[in-house]
């Protein structure tokens, strides 16, 4: 799958992955017979751990990459700073290509523009939350009260105010977290990178550190690959996702897209538990007004109530529980299209308008 942005921060091209002494000799068996992930196993004693991977991550964006255990998501992660080298492909951070870059140029951009977010923090347990958090701007150079300065901003922002002076054993495993969201963010880089970070964490806190993140993030116009294995967690906090199976990506888009439109079974096996009230909008649902008075005549507009076309469906099943009329999607006062109860039916199964009726 192949897809790019002309605002990318990250872009990725046909990078491949394989593990094992003959990964050449297999990626080039692969190219010219077309051998399945099994065979070239079996036959050169390689593993493939990301096919032909092409994406891109807008700049401010948070790009989920989900998938399940061994799909190859956390491999694909860690080419973005290169702790794992591709067996072939491109990786780009802000159009330079990070392949060609000295392994001191390479410290840099990890120093100044990349902050990492994993599942297991690796606190030093011996330093309070002060020093973990001002931590990577020591090993930059960075001057005492600079870094004590960032620190202190980022522990604020991640509302851990009277906590500096405590031990990593002292904090609950929500607090340890927000200890490594803030460890990460101190130095002000442009790009997060995270890797399952609240997959650990009990539901409640999980949801609460979603919430925080994605303040944070909008606020620090962070541009973010965040990996989980979690279809709930993706559709929550991804601006997009990419579902990933084998090493491959399989289906990239926005939530809606994904639920609405999955590219094959899997991912309509992964999807199919997935509500659609609150992820879904008017606009996906609602037929242009000229169509409908086609095939139903003049519609009296005024007695109809007005959705937005961003109202999600639950927001469109309380307009229209009050009502026999369709609703009006308006935008600045303009009549855009119409949702008749039918639609919004169709539309809470995940039915796609036909082709007639879409806008």
């Amino acid at each position: 799958m192949t897809e790019q942005s002309e605002d990318a921060v990250i872009r990725c091209e046909g990078v491949w992955k394989i593990f094992g002494k003959r990964a050449n000799e297999a990626h080039e068996a692969i190219r010219k017979k077309g051998l399945t992930k099994d065979e070239i196993r079996d036959q050169y004693d390689c593993v493939i751990g990301v096919q032909d991977a092409s994406f891109s991550v807008r700049r401010g964006e948070i790009f989920c990459i989900m998938g399940l255990s061994g799909s190859g998501k956390s491999t694909l992660i860690r080419h973005i700073n290169r702790l794992i080298e591709p067996t072939t492909g491109s990786i780009f951070i802000e159009g330079q290509n990070i392949n060609d870059v000295s392994q001191k140029e390479l410290r840099r951009l990890r120093a100044e523009k990349i902050g990492m977010v994993f599942q297991n923090m690796a606190l030093m347990p011996h330093r309070t939350v002060l020093e973990n958090v001002a931590f990577s701007q020591e090993v930059r150079g960075h001057d005492a009260g600079e870094r004590t300065r960032n620190a202190l901003r980022a522990i604020e922002a991640v509302e851990l105010n009277g906590w500096e002076t405590k031990y990593p054993d002292e904090l609950s495993g929500g607090m340890q977290q927000r200890v490594g969201l803030a460890r990460a963010i101190a130095a002000d880089p442009s790009i997060l990178l995270m890797d399952e970070p609240f997959s650990a964490l009990d539901p409640l806190i999980r949801r609460q550190l979603q919430d925080k993140f994605m303040s944070l993030s909008a606020e620090m116009k962070k541009t973010t690959l965040f990996i989980t294995h979690d279809l709930d967690e993706a559709i929550r906090i991804g601006d997009r996702i990419a579902i990933m199976k084998d090493g491959v990506l399989v289906q990239i888009g926005t939530p809606e897209d994904i639920v609405m439109n999955p590219a094959d079974e899997y991912v309509a096996d992964f999807v199919a538990g997935i509500s659609k009230l609150e992820l879904v909008s008017a606009a996906r649902i609602m037929e242009p007004l000229d169509a409908y008075t086609q095939r139903r005549g003049p519609l009296d507009i005024d007695t109809c109530p007005e959705a937005h076309p961003d109202h999600s469906l639950d927001q469109l099943v309380d307009l229209s529980v009050s009502t026999q009329h369709p609703i009006i999607v308006k935008i600045d006062g303009k009549s855009l299209g119409v949702v008749t109860k039918n639609a919004l039916l169709r539309g809470i199964k995940g039915e796609m308008p036909s082709t007639e009726q879409a806008a």
